[in-house]
């Protein structure tokens, strides 16, 4: 196979925690930067964030008198290297000087491309002066430096990144590039927008549904450059139909995410740090519960990731918590976490308290679920669907909810504790997704150790289908088979699975932690990156046919 000399790897989660593709850069780096040392550049926004700045350690003396010339040319680049396993090369570019040439650019894609950026709203504009300014330093970079003899690809991820490509495919032709869609614009809007998506597939024109939901720019731009990549790839078979159908471009290779192992605990520090989540988690529910919990007999489970209600199965997750506080026969008693990311207010100042005094667990805080406060909080889909659930703050009710409304990255102001060393700590998860391309969180999950839940709409629920039959959880992961119309099976089916493994003693859930570990190992960057080359490879001979 050919394989690339450079590689540019560009996206708007390059040093910035949003989503899923964070995790896939972040994990897949020290892998590729093993293989291509130095040579495979991430390129992201100059956001000038305090969370940029914990995760980017700069080098002013790298690439000096290139900067120079880009800095001249209006777009500013900062130099130095990702604070992750495998510390890569990194660009941040600043993009905000392009801003002044926005029509002119605009007008561009829709003259060499078709991409139509007349509706364009929201994040558009900033994402996309993004990506054409990436295309710019690529370009320059690869000439200032003399590539042109050099086998060079440059990888652009989701439609934010669509004019990077473009620019690229107009204007170096002899880069290849490669464009993944993590997700279709359009198919996460018909689930977004409650609609059926699976049964209906077939049935649906991606540029219709497009107009309908009002996202015609974007799923313009991720269109085109799908059309138009060297090498279009998307990250499980399930994404693949969608983007048949909505893109009307089957993509030429599947690139299932990876996980790094570096972020899982050694065997001899994971107990320690397993009881230290579980303290830290437990002390909260205390606090704002005002009772107890036993730190061994306490069953923890949790749901994560971004804030979409249905599309991740966060109404599943709730309604599957309250089955199981409304059943006769709970085997244990449960505190069950929202670790969802939403419009935070601050942290609230009574708990930050008690937990910065010690203060005994006495008398239960108002709004007991709640960690942090809320911007508009009577328009929070997730607390008034707990509200409304029939949730009590009695103590001999067996079951608590809490709702931990923030990204966990070690500042949020009452765990101060990054998500992973938080994950340690539970006994199970549950991601009962109904549109879900990958689903890193089952995956990280059972990194950890910790069994989970998923769905067959997830494609890390398909992909563990090939491993384990998925029915049972004490394969490591239970997989509840999912459609657009079985919402209570659904729901019965979590709770059941969860009911389940609370019954077992210890040795047995030991044994189904060791499964999942198991089962991780055969998702790891080293089997999954040859994906990755076979997409290179695909790439750079399309590259090399263009001449």
């Amino acid at each position: 196979m050919i394989q690339p000399d450079y590689i540019f790897e560009c996206s708007w989660e390059v040093c910035n925690k949003v989503g899923g593709i964070y995790t896939v850069l972040s994990t897949k780096a020290r892998t590729l930067q093993q293989r291509f040392p130095d040579h495979i550049l991430f390129i992201g926004p100059e956001l000038g964030s305090a969370g940029q700045a914990a995760e980017f350690d700069e080098d002013a003396s790298l690439f000096l008198d290139w900067r120079r010339t880009t800095s001249a040319a209006g777009l500013p680049v900062r130099v130095g290297r990702w604070r992750i396993p495998g510390a890569p090369l990194v660009l941040l570019v600043d993009y905000r000087q392009l801003f002044s040439r926005k029509n002119e650019l605009f007008y561009e894609m829709w003259e060499s491309f078709g991409v139509d950026s007349s509706r364009a709203y929201g994040d558009y504009d900033e994402s996309c002066i993004f990506a054409a300014a990436t295309g710019r330093v690529i370009e320059s970079f690869y000439h200032y430096h003399h590539l042109e003899a050099q086998h060079v690809v440059a990888h652009f991820n989701e439609w934010m990144l669509g004019f990077g490509l473009l620019h690229l495919r107009k204007h170096v032709p002899r880069i290849a590039t490669l464009f993944t869609t993590h997700a279709t614009t359009i198919g996460r809007s018909i689930a977004g927008n409650n609609k059926p998506l699976y049964g209906y597939m077939k049935g649906y024109d991606g540029d219709g549904m497009a107009a309908e939901l009002h996202v015609e720019a974007k799923h313009s731009v991720e269109k085109q450059a799908a059309h138009f990549a060297d090498c279009f790839t998307t990250v499980s078979e399930i994404t693949a139909v969608e983007c048949r159908q909505l893109l009307n471009k089957a993509p030429d290779v599947v690139t299932p995410n990876g996980f790094e192992p570096d972020f899982v605990p050694t065997p001899d520090r994971y107990p320690a740090r397993r009881a230290d989540a579980r303290r830290q988690l437990l002390r909260a529910a205390e606090l704002l519960y005002g009772q107890t919990f036993d730190t061994n007999s306490t069953f923890l489970v949790s749901i994560s990731g971004r804030y979409e209600y249905r599309n991740k199965g966060i109404d599943v997750f709730i309604d599957a918590m309250n089955s199981l506080r409304s059943s006769a026969d709970l085997p244990r008693t449960v505190v069950a976490f929202l670790l969802i990311p939403a419009w935070v207010y601050a942290p609230r100042a009574d708990l930050k308290a008690a937990i910065e005094q010690g203060a005994s667990a006495s008398e239960p805080l108002p709004t007991s679920f709640l960690t942090h406060w809320l911007h508009r909080m009577d328009d929070d889909r997730i607390s008034n669907f707990i509200l409304h659930a029939g949730f009590t703050r009695r103590t001999d009710e067996r079951l608590k909810i809490v709702f931990v409304p923030c990204y966990l990255d070690g500042r949020d102001g009452i765990f101060n504790t990054p998500y992973y060393d938080l994950l340690i700590g539970m006994d199970a998860t549950l991601y009962p997704s109904y549109y879900e391309p990958w689903g890193y969180t089952p995956l990280e999950s059972v990194a950890f150790g910790i069994p989970t839940v998923t769905t067959d709409l997830a494609g890390f629920g398909r992909w563990a289908q090939t491993i384990v039959s998925g029915r049972d959880i004490t394969e490591g992961v239970a997989v509840i088979p999912r459609t657009d119309d079985n919402y209570t099976a659904v729901v019965d089916a979590s709770a059941n699975a969860l009911r389940s493994l609370m019954r077992l003693p210890d040795d047995e859930r030991l044994a189904i932690s060791q499964r999942c570990q198991t089962l991780a190992t055969k998702a790891e960057w080293e089997r999954f990156i040859t994906y990755y080359y076979t997409a290179f490879d695909h790439a750079l001979t399309a590259a090399l046919q263009r001449g």
